[in-house]
């Protein structure tokens, strides 16, 4: 069994979490190690620091949960967010200036005027639903990646402001706990000291004294910029390495950590939620049918599990290109595997768990990516990971076509080892585990004491339809569908669509179903 301690896989997600962001690298590990100084000089106790420094990882652990309907409205998901980290949200005509930036980007003049003008009236109420999503779900992920309640109650007030202008709940002052206090003043010192410098970045600070932040901890902020962001080069040792790293964590435990990453992953786009943990169950069967040993089989399943997280990294307006990709979209998506690959290359297990997950794009004839092996460089792990990757992704609606059936993909699946591309052992065992069902997490009846309607409705909320778009499906009134989602969050225990998503994800729900 490797030996990872439950930080480590944190400090992995917080690498991702910069890709999802389009914020420069590495900006959360330095926000946990700036929030955990910060604390410190502020005379918290060494469990506020600690929680602090979690928080500083995790800050942005729900950024995936609306990227989808981002590239709708932005035109784009990544620039938008790196562009908004910026914003005084508490400044109307700033916030104006970013709207008209950004809406109906990459739309024709008179398209984007139209949805200028359709769009502007509802931004705050479109704010205030992502944000509100992305505080739950990331503390979701906190509580199974191993977090405490101190943590999880800060995530839920990662983009409130101490004037009360800020989001999802207009928390004023002392009304937010003192962890995320902390965290507004680390996490905006780091962006514009990456910007443009620590005496810029501390300008800020005095600036948005009173109104984005508490005014003690943006001055004790700004008097000690200079301490706080020196040293930060390679930030890993102090946010996750000289830290307390948690317990080594045994199979179960990685289990469900990185099932929590593969999650994160998968929210980016519908298209793909509940993929990974689909091509880990099949990667799993079909090793098991192919005699490899435990130890090769365990690690191929935490492989499946790990195989997309660079994905985050790539916009959805290129996942959800309805049409041909042009030659930078291409290049993007064949980076997408290093791109997570890096995020777990800070430990040597972490790391070697990386390599062997972005092995699952590589071809047997040298045309896959990013390192573009082929033949006797790809070791039967990587074959089958790769086959199993294939065939979910074959189940799965994709912007050119709808879920393919099984016959359909059967053959797909074939004329690719035929092709040369995929190995004809490992195709076959990953066509003979899957047998004839769907592969996905399936739970023998349905979580929550859902009804049969209510997870129907649940699984088409999860694939991004609108209550107006589920209501044609089902042919039922959106009044009636309305009813049904309320009754969803209850039972499932979320406030939010996007934690009512990572929900139906979570329990096979939302998985490789034909849209």
């Amino acid at each position: 069994m490797p030996a990872v301690r439950s930080l480590e896989i944190v400090g992995a997600l917080s690498r991702a979490t910069d890709l999802g962001t389009g914020l420069p690298d590495e900006h959360a590990l330095r926000t946990a190690a700036i929030v955990a100084r910060l604390a410190e000089l502020a005379g918290a106790d060494a469990a506020e620091v600690d929680a602090a420094r979690r928080v500083g990882l995790l800050h942005s652990a729900g950024c995936t949960t609306d990227a989808h309907e981002a590239a709708l409205v932005y035109g784009e998901d990544l620039e938008f967010r790196a562009d908004y980290a910026r914003v005084d949200s508490g400044r109307q005509l700033e916030v104006l200036a970013f709207l008209l930036r950004r809406l109906g980007r990459g739309l024709p003049a008179p398209r984007r005027a139209l949805a200028v003008v359709r769009l502007l009236p509802d931004a705050k109420a479109r704010a205030t639903e992502a944000l509100a999503g992305h505080c739950e779900v990331a503390a979701r992920l906190a509580e199974r990646l191993g977090c405490g309640e101190r943590e999880r109650t800060a995530l839920d007030f990662v983009f409130e402001r101490w004037d009360g202008k800020g989001f999802p709940a207009g928390a004023k002052g002392e009304a937010i706990p003192p962890v995320a206090r902390l965290l507004h003043v680390a996490r905006d010192l780091d962006v514009f000291a990456t910007l443009g410098g620590v005496p810029a970045a501390a300008d800020v600070l005095r600036e948005r004294a009173g109104s984005a932040y508490e005014p003690s901890l943006a001055e004790l902020g700004a008097e000690r910029a200079s301490a706080l962001c020196a040293g930060l080069d390679d930030p890993w040792e102090e946010a996750v390495g000289a830290a307390d790293g948690g317990e080594l964590l045994d199979d179960d435990a990685l289990d469900a950590a990185f099932g929590a990453v593969a999650d994160f992953a998968d929210l980016k786009t519908p298209l793909t939620h509940g993929h990974s943990p689909a091509v880990s169950e099949l990667a799993e069967a079909a090793a098991w049918r192919c005699g490899l040993p435990a130890d090769e089989v365990r690690e191929l399943r935490w492989g499946g599990l790990l195989h997309d997280l660079g994905r985050v990294g790539v916009g959805n307006d290129v996942w959800e290109h309805p049409g041909p990709l042009d030659e930078a979209q291409r290049e993007r998506v064949r980076m997408y595997p290093y791109w997570g690959e890096r995020a777990l290359g800070r430990t040597e297990e972490l790391a070697a768990l990386g390599r062997a997950a972005a092995a699952h794009a590589e071809r047997l004839d040298g045309s896959g990516y990013y390192r573009g092996l082929r033949g006797t460089e790809l070791g039967q792990s990587a074959r089958l990971l790769a086959a199993a990757d294939v065939f979910v992704a074959l189940s799965e609606p994709r912007p050119h076509r709808p879920a393919l059936e099984r016959a359909v993909a059967v053959d797909a699946m074939r004329a690719e080892v035929t092709e040369g591309r995929l190995d004809a052992e490992a195709a076959e065992a990953v066509l003979n585990a899957a047998g004839e069902r769907t592969p996905g997490r399936r739970a023998a009846g349905l979580p929550a004491d859902l009804t049969p309607r209510e997870a129907e409705v649940l699984r088409l909320l999860a694939r991004g339809l609108t209550n107006k778009e589920i209501a044609a499906r089902l042919e039922i009134s959106p009044k009636t569908i309305g009813n049904h989602i309320e009754r969803v969050y209850t039972k499932a225990g979320v406030r939010t669509r996007a934690a009512a998503t990572l929900f139906a994800v979570e329990h096979g729900i939302a998985g490789s179903q034909r849209a």
